[in-house]
């Protein structure tokens, strides 16, 4: 397969601020959230996940999500997204201004059942309000299902049951599914055949690829759902993230690793590599977390080398 065969531009879904963020132990200040946002709106993100609108019971990170959206600076043509999990989230999310609410669920009877304390099709159907309620305000909804690749509590996730869930959030009215591999154990077969059996009941474009990295295969499941003609993936800058009910879990893939990939392959993406790359450096910093980005990585080495020549500075071979 040529790369000509591969789709010409991709989304890149900038999901740091929100999966990223949402489950560092200590608190975040809000203008390092509101900075980092900024950054990566301004490389030129059509989409970035700024906030989640749930209990700071369950999620104190995402306590301030009204204020940093209240002190972002919206940049004409991206879309800042957020999560919610009910009719309460939802009016918070659309008196913050948000342009896309994300609703949720599993393809595990077993993880919805430890995640969000119910069944599949009961997580789906108490979005049903959410569902009218952006309808009528003109907000894009998206659906995301988790452990779409497999389970930490079930084992393996058949595609079939995915696609069921794919269908049930079709019918929900959502704009775009996210198919999302939580504890990033999928691997490029699996990929494929789980974004096959999903395209049979919703549009293979209008689905999404989130994987996270546990086991070095983020960047092979994204080729092998490009090959597809999925054009549409989910990234953390640096790497941040993880999920608090797979114990081992990684990050999402790293943005800055993606976009590499991206442009090795010749697809447009509409983002700036060099300016998400320092966003992932400023992040890191600020927090105090390692850097997971390989690419980012190598490029602020070779920048930081570049300028040590440029200043006859020695430099190691």
């Amino acid at each position: 397969m040529t790369n000509s065969t591969l789709p010409r531009f991709v989304e890149v879904v900038e999901v740091g601020p929100r999966d990223g963020l949402q489950n560092e132990a200590r608190p975040v200040p809000l203008d390092i959230k509101v900075d980092l946002i900024d950054r990566l709106s301004a490389a030129g993100f059509a989409n970035v996940e700024a906030a989640a609108f749930v209990s700071p019971k369950w999620v104190p990170q995402m306590a301030d999500s009204a204020a940093v959206m209240a002190q972002i600076r919206r940049r004409p043509g991206t879309v800042y997204s957020a999560l919610v999990p009910n009719m309460k989230g939802m009016e918070a999310a659309l008196a913050a201004g948000v342009g896309e609410v994300v609703v949720f669920s599993a393809a595990s009877e077993a993880f919805a059942q430890k995640n969000i304390n119910c069944s599949i099709a009961e997580s789906i159907e108490r979005f049903r309000p959410v569902a009218e309620a952006a309808r009528a305000a003109g907000v894009k909804l998206r659906g995301s299902i988790s452990v779409a690749l497999g389970c930490p509590y079930q084992g393996e996730v058949a595609p079939s049951a995915v696609a069921e869930v794919v269908r049930r959030m079709a019918d929900l009215g959502c704009d775009s599914i996210d198919i999302a591999d939580t504890i990033g154990v999928g691997t490029p077969v699996r990929v494929q055949a789980v974004f096959e059996a999903s395209a049979a009941v919703f549009p293979m474009h209008r689905l999404a690829g989130h994987f996270h990295d546990t086991y070095g295969q983020a960047l092979a499941n994204i080729y092998a759902a490009l090959q597809l003609g999925v054009a549409s993936f989910h990234a953390s800058v640096a790497g941040l993230g993880g999920c608090p009910y797979a114990r081992g879990a990684t990050g999402n893939v790293a943005t800055e690793d993606v976009l590499y990939l991206l442009q090795g392959l010749g697809v447009e993406t509409g983002v700036d590599l060099r300016a998400v790359v320092e966003a992932g450096d400023f992040i890191t910093r600020a927090i105090d977390r390692p850097n997971n980005s390989r690419a980012g990585k190598a490029l602020l080495s070779k920048w930081a080398a570049e300028q040590g020549e440029a200043r006859g500075d020695a430099v190691c071979a």
